[in-house]
Formats: C-alpha cells, sequence, structure tokens
C-alpha cells in the first residue's frame, strides 16, 4: 500500500508538468505569427539655410530681423543706405535722355533754316574769294611791271588761297545738310541711346538690391552685420535656416537597400517625442558606398559600410533642429528589424 502510494507521488507532477507543456505548445501552434518588426536605420536631421549677402556695396541702413525671428518669402530683411544709388539713378537717366534726343536729331535731319544759313554763308566764302582773287590778280600785274613788291604777290597769293579753303568748307557743310545724315551716323546714335537705356536699367538694379529679401520662408539663425556698417558685395548678412521640407541623413546596409527605394513611407522618431513620430518618405538613394559618420549611431560596427539615403519631411512642427540624431524606422516589414 505503501509503495502504490509512492509511485501515485511520483506520478501526479510528471502529469502536472506534461499537461502544463502541452498547453503551451497549443497555445504557440494556436496564435498567429507576429509580424516582423519594421527595418530601422539611424542619422541627423539635416536643414537646409542659405546666407543672404547683399549684391552691392553700401553703408547698412537697417536691419529688420535677429536671430530667431521668422522670415516670409520676399520678406525685406534688411536695407542698405539708398542716397548713393538714387544719384547715381538720375544721372544716368539724365544721360539717356540726352542720347534720345541726339537720335531725334540724326533721324530728323537740317532744318530749313539751317540749309538757308548753311547757303548765305557759301555765298559770303565765295564773294570774299573772288574779292581776294581779284587782288591777287592786279597785285601779280604790278609786281610783273615792277610796281609791287614780291612780298606783297605773296601775301595776296596766300590771302586768295585761304578764302578758297573757305568756300569749300562752306560747300561741304551745305552739302551735308542737304544730303541728310548718313545711316552710319543714325546706327551709332541709336547704339549710344540703347548703352545709355543700359546704364539706366543697372542704376535701378543696384538701387533695388539695396533691399535684402529672403527667397524663402524660414528662420534667422544668424546675424552677422549691424547698422551703420559698410558691407561689400557678396559679404553674409543674415543665415536663414529653411522651414520646408527637412531633411534626414540616414544610412543603410547594402543588403537593405531594396528597402529604401525613393518613394518609401517611413516615419522617423526623436527623443523628444519617441510616441508620436513624422511622416516622410525617401527622396533619394547614394549610389557610393560610404564609411558610417562617427556621429551616427547604429546597430551595425562604425566601420561598416553603408549608402546614405535621404528622408524628406513635409510635414513638422519646428521639433526637428539641425544635427539632432533621430531613428528612421520603415512603415513595412524587413530582415533587419529593431526596435527604435
Amino acid at each position: 500500500m505503501s509503495n502504490l502510494s509512492s509511485k501515485k507521488t511520483r506520478i501526479i507532477p510528471i502529469l502536472v508538468l506534461a499537461l502544463l507543456g502541452g498547453g503551451a505548445w497549443y497555445y504557440v501552434r494556436t496564435q498567429p505569427k507576429a509580424e516582423a518588426a519594421a527595418p530601422v536605420y539611424y542619422g541627423n536631421v539635416d536643414i537646409r539655410d542659405v546666407t543672404l549677402a547683399f549684391r552691392v556695396p553700401g553703408r547698412l541702413d537697417e536691419v529688420r530681423k535677429s536671430e530667431g525671428d521668422h522670415v516670409e518669402a520676399g520678406e525685406v530683411v534688411a536695407v542698405l543706405d539708398k542716397a548713393p544709388f538714387e544719384l547715381q539713378l538720375a544721372q544716368t537717366r539724365a544721360a539717356a535722355d540726352v542720347a534720345a534726343a541726339q537720335v531725334k536729331t540724326v533721324e530728323a535731319g537740317a532744318r530749313r533754316e539751317d540749309i538757308s544759313q548753311a547757303r548765305a554763308l557759301l555765298a559770303e566764302k565765295k564773294t570774299a574769294h573772288e574779292r581776294a582773287q581779284n587782288t591777287f590778280e592786279r597785285i601779280q600785274r604790278l609786281e610783273a611791271s615792277g610796281a609791287a613788291t614780291t612780298q606783297a604777290l605773296i601775301d595776296a597769293r596766300a590771302t586768295a588761297e585761304q578764302t578758297k579753303s573757305a568756300v569749300d568748307g562752306a560747300q561741304a557743310t551745305l552739302n551735308k545738310l542737304v544730303n541728310g545724315t548718313r545711316s552710319e551716323e543714325i546706327i551709332v546714335a541709336h547704339s549710344q541711346a540703347a548703352q545709355a537705356q543700359a546704364t539706366v536699367a543697372i542704376a535701378e538694379l543696384n538701387l533695388a538690391d539695396t533691399e535684402l529679401k529672403a527667397k524663402t520662408t524660414g528662420t534667422v539663425v544668424i546675424r552677422a552685420i549691424e547698422p551703420g556698417a559698410m558691407v561689400q558685395a557678396g559679404s553674409p548678412a543674415l543665415v536663414v535656416a529653411f522651414d520646408d521640407p527637412v531633411w534626414v541623413r540616414a544610412y543603410a546596409a547594402q543588403k537593405d537597400l531594396g528597402g529604401v527605394a525613393p518613394g518609401t513611407p517611413v516615419l522617423v522618431y526623436t527623443d523628444a517625442r519617441p510616441d508620436r513620430p513624422y511622416s516622410g518618405q525617401v527622396g533619394y538613394v547614394s549610389p557610393q558606398a560610404e564609411f558610417t559618420p562617427k556621429n551616427v549611431e547604429t546597430a551595425e560596427l562604425r566601420s561598416s559600410l553603408v549608402y546614405r539615403f535621404r528622408v524628406v519631411v513635409k510635414e513638422h512642427d519646428g521639433g526637428l533642429r539641425q544635427g539632432m540624431p533621430v531613428t528612421v524606422r520603415l512603415t513595412g516589414g524587413g530582415p533587419s528589424a529593431a526596435k527604435p
């Protein structure tokens, strides 16, 4: 009787263990298999920025934005002293008016009054020449008879030749007025007028460039100038970080490249809001392998070769900051799954 009782004592624990093991096996076999976790990659926020600079030099008159201020595309953020540029514009416009008037003058040709005056001058020069020529001929005869000196003859000849030259000049002037302006002179006048207008356009552009405008919406991160300073063309004035889009640089191993094709939707996690990821999509995958950057924490060895890819985050709340470490999870499953 005691042996039977001892056997029962040994059999009961074995049966209990068998029942527990069978129940566990049945539970595992009847439960649906858990889906593989989505692949995870690591990277940093890469917010683009632009350095704003004046295209013209001058004295800084006003800076309207400081670090941390929001700017809209097309908004004026700084202004140079405009007085020198306004004077230059007025000067070039006056020169352009003169050139335009010159074009009208050469195209219109000579006035009737100018032609009449030229003809009267020609007649006067001819009369003077006839008088000088007659005097020369008379002295020539006197010199031959010994009644006039040789010097008097020389002077009379010189006067006759001078008056003849004056007649030729007056005749050329009259011919020019009667025949009108040559086509080459008209072309030159038009070219000079076009050059003057181009100078005006440059002066207008320089005046407009005294206002420094933001080309895109963003936030001022650096203010490098102050009112009263003399700035050179191209010297940095303000640095503006773009609000949208925000990029994330992440890295994937070669075996995972099939899952990070451009257009692939992803979720971007930060330490500040681990339970509320940002939505984005893969926008670019580098064709060249590189060593993992030291500032990127990965599950792989730092020295392993990876491929950089870019994630575009279009909708965000401003919580993504330049250089911030992030975790990128693909929305689908994959062989390299891990928790963020």
